[in-house]
């Protein structure tokens, strides 16, 4: 069975972003290359773990005698981007992610495989898909910022108890005496 490869090279844009409320969000890694768009729904913990491996992947080219591949230690100011998502179209979601470095073309690259289906009564698939991203390094920079802020910015944790509050109140598992 064939697999699609939705690749993008250079693309014009690459975010993660969410639809719905704290405690009740939906996080998609959107990429877009001129009209072409594709969304893949991903879990938070996906989204926040691939924020931290780019990271760490920038920071450990960095001590690269002579920073050849000019990795920025902040992000470019220039490619922050705040907005929102274009597309809620998900094209599938997200299983296994893989997460490596093109030194020939000095770019971070993300490759997202979906779910596998797991009815065993399900016909068999004519065509797998996967994402392939790759992006520079300021915009990884960019990306990887942007995906911390996402995260952060849901449900307040209880400071008992650990656990998430709802905006609509909050049970705490800890009960002091």
């Amino acid at each position: 069975m064939p697999t699609r490869i939705h690749e993008f090279s250079w693309p014009d844009r690459v975010v993660v972003g969410v639809i719905g409320l704290p405690g009740d969000r939906t996080f998609y890694l959107q990429v877009r290359t001129g009209k072409e768009i594709v969304s893949v729904v991903l879990e938070k913990q996906q989204a926040a773990q691939l924020a931290e491996n780019i990271d760490d992947i920038l920071d450990q080219l960095l001590t690269v005698d002579g920073n050849p591949f000019s990795i920025p230690t902040g992000t470019p100011i220039e490619l922050v981007d705040n907005d929102p998502l274009e597309d809620d179209q998900e094209q599938f979601r997200t299983g296994a992610m893989s997460l490596g470095w093109d030194p020939s073309t000095s770019q971070i690259v993300i490759e997202a495989h979906p779910i596998p289906d797991e009815d065993p009564d399900a016909a068999p698939a004519q065509e797998t898909e996967m994402l392939r991203v790759r992006m520079p390094v300021g915009t990884a920079r960019a990306f990887a910022k942007r995906t911390r802020e996402i995260v952060d910015a849901g449900r307040p944790m209880c400071t008992l108890c650990g656990y998430p509050m709802d905006a609509d109140g909050h049970t705490c598992t800890i009960h002091e005496n």
